[in-house]
């Protein structure tokens, strides 16, 4: 007969949440694997409490044996570096845990070799399926996986060819469409897209295509010709092409609109060197809300994504795809990016702050 040591923990089960929360182990269990089907908001909050309380861990090696599965999940992330990703991240950690799976996760620095590499290490290590945030250049390469029966899902990132893995993502295109017409609304009359390299991001090249049909709708012209691709590691390269941009709006009031965070902050800092203010005669928008822009006077508008919201719904698709053994259609879920205007794309806000001065 075995007896604990003091002090060892000992392991909470099942039966134990089931009876403080007054509910069968069906419900727990369910609750566990993501089941909430006729459950109601109340039942949900109350397990949520009492597995708090208790400190319950399910048994991955019991679930495991029992499931043929692991109970791991395989993260893999293009920049952790990136406040957007670091956020994607926390989300699919923090559902994962809610169901006791655990995540192995890597950052792959947006290197397509790398994200190979990292992709077979994970599967070595038997996880039951994988959230990718990829490079972009490894298309035929998931593909093949998901031919092999990996389970995927793709994070903010699809693939070139639409409709053949899950997919949780950003309305990338509409809420760039919208965006521009808020600022030709708003009396400007040229906008110009800063971006990194688009080619194979299907987030980028998504928001240019919004972009350009805009412009041609609310602007009547071309945004390839006010496009400029930046290299955010060269600030003579980005100098160059806000002069050029300044040059071609010939004191026309113009916004710039930049396609990310880190291209938002690459900008800014050209702008500072170049002695560029934020102006009645330029203005400056972008995708990403990192905290810090509504810091910036006068403000910068941003299209805030649900970052968090993305990792939350990628765990959720994938711990689904897992339990399921019958073939599926992929899913593209689209998240909304809300609009948050402030005073950089405010030309009469700007004005009077100009006469205040």
């Amino acid at each position: 007969m075995s007896h604990k040591s003091k002090g060892e923990k000992v392991r909470v089960t099942i039966n134990e949440v089931a009876q403080k929360a007054n509910v069968s182990k069906t419900t727990v269990s369910r609750y566990l694997n993501g089941k909430y089907e006729y459950m109601s908001e109340e039942t949900k909050e109350l397990l949520a409490n009492v597995i708090d309380q208790l400190d319950y861990r399910p048994s991955n090696l019991a679930r495991s044996l029992k499931a043929k599965n692991s109970g791991v999940i395989g993260c893999i992330i293009a920049d952790i570096g990136s406040p957007f990703s670091s956020i994607v991240l926390k989300g699919v950690s923090d559902y994962c845990k809610q169901l006791g799976y655990s995540v192995l996760f890597a950052n792959i620095d947006n290197d397509p070799i790398n994200e190979k590499e990292s992709i077979q290490s994970l599967l070595d290590n038997k996880v039951d399926g994988l959230i990718i945030n990829t490079t972009g250049k490894n298309d035929d390469y998931l593909l093949s996986l998901k031919n092999e029966g990996i389970k995927i899902v793709l994070a903010d990132r699809s693939l070139s060819t639409p409709n053949v893995l899950d997919t949780v993502a950003t309305n990338n295109y509409d809420a760039t469409y919208d965006l521009v017409k808020h600022l030709s609304e708003q009396g400007y009359k040229r906008v110009a897209f800063f971006t990194q390299d688009m080619s194979v991001i299907s987030s980028r090249y998504k928001r240019h295509e919004g972009f350009n049909d805009a412009m041609r709708k609310y602007f009547n012209q071309d945004g390839n010709l006010t496009t400029y691709v930046i290299n955010i590691d060269d600030p003579q390269n980005s100098d160059e092409s806000l002069r050029e941009f300044v040059n071609v709006s010939k004191g026309e009031p113009a916004a710039i609109f930049t396609v990310n965070g880190v291209t938002l902050l690459t900008v800014l800092h050209g702008m500072k060197r170049l002695n560029i203010e934020i102006s009645p005669q330029m203005g400056i928008c972008g995708f990403d809300d990192w905290g810090w822009a509504s810091l910036i006077p006068p403000g910068i508008t941003t299209l805030t994504q649900e970052s968090y919201e993305c990792g939350v719904q990628s765990a959720k698709l994938l711990i689904e795809r897992i339990k399921e053994q019958e073939e599926f259609e992929p899913k593209y879920i689209e998240l909304p990016a809300q609009l948050v205007k402030r005073g950089s794309t405010n030309p009469k806000l700007l004005m009077e702050a100009y006469k205040i001065e």
